[in-house]
């Protein structure tokens, strides 16, 4: 299974030039079953990285654009009246895949960006009061631009929380970019990719990836964080139950990637800032800027 991931990880580093840690993260991030939340500036590889894993995990995928003037319907699919049969049948969205890519969510209204929370959450939609799961594995990758930019609409704190990370792609540094722009199309090359771990085979990881042992010693660390971020004054809001468990999740992920059956400290302070960085209320929108005052105060126990 390692031998896979390592595989997977050269294979996208080809296409997404001069960003392994990020790509690290959003493998961690699905590796252990959660959302990944993408924000940048348009043009920096956002899209290309969603569609990359897809065909790395041999993931049926698909993309929807999020506009001004999307509607749920849209996004989860409606029941039309078949004259035929004389009954309504229901018509599944582009939700119904694997993986979908939230592109640009938020350019949507809130009424269609809680589209998606129920399907984020249970996995599953509900329409005229009938239940349809969606299919396994699920991950929803979502790109936003900064909130600056014309034609944004802020993601409320209740559809944040449902991503278990948030990652930033930037620029790619002076080589990475002289080799993106003497490369091959990477649309291209994203087509080309083979798939290097099946969805049978990624399902075995996250299962293994909950069986990662976590000591007493790294809960009272992990717990520390939770509290400093409730006491501090750096932040309006501290992080809930539910981010907690993101965060041990994440490092138990990271931790089986880096081929250990334990957390060690670094496993979370290596997905600290992706993992709540988003849920923190601060001055500064830089996931790394956010949690600064956490590692630098809170003791490893």
């Amino acid at each position: 299974m390692h031998n896979a991931i390592d595989q997977l990880l050269e294979s996208a580093n080809q296409v997404i030039l001069g960003k392994p840690r990020q790509v690290k993260l959003a493998l961690c991030c699905l590796l252990a079953h959660g959302h990944l939340l993408i924000e940048d500036i348009p043009g920096v590889g956002k899209t290309t990285l969603a569609h990359t894993l897809a065909k790395l995990l041999g993931l049926n995928y698909q993309r929807i654009q999020f506009t001004s003037d999307i509607l749920p319907a849209d996004i989860i699919g409606a029941s039309v009246f078949d004259a035929k049969n004389h009954e309504f049948k229901f018509h599944p969205g582009p939700v119904f895949n694997q993986m979908v890519l939230a592109d640009e969510i938020n350019r949507a209204t809130p009424k269609a960006q809680s589209a998606m929370l129920e399907a984020m959450e249970e996995r599953q939609v509900t329409i005229e009061g009938k239940t349809y799961p969606l299919p396994l594995p699920f991950f929803v990758i979502a790109t936003q631009n900064p909130s600056h930019q014309i034609g944004t609409f802020p993601l409320p704190e209740s559809q944040l929380d449902r991503f278990l990370m948030r990652i930033e792609l930037g620029y790619p540094d002076h080589q990475a970019e002289r080799q993106l722009l003497m490369g091959k199309n990477r649309h291209q090359l994203c087509e080309s990719l083979p798939v290097q771990l099946p969805s049978l085979q990624l399902q075995r990881i996250q299962l293994a990836v909950t069986e990662v042992h976590v000591s007493a010693a790294l809960l009272d660390y992990c717990q520390a964080i939770i509290k400093y971020t409730r006491e501090s004054p750096d932040y309006h809001c501290g992080l809930s139950p539910r981010a907690g468990l993101a965060l041990l999740t994440a490092a138990k992920a990271w931790s089986f990637m880096d081929r250990r059956d334990a957390v060690i400290p670094e496993d979370i302070q290596a997905v600290l800032a992706a993992v709540t960085g988003h849920r923190l209320r601060a001055g500064s929108t830089q996931s790394e800027a956010i949690v600064a005052p956490i590692l630098a105060n809170v003791a490893v126990h």
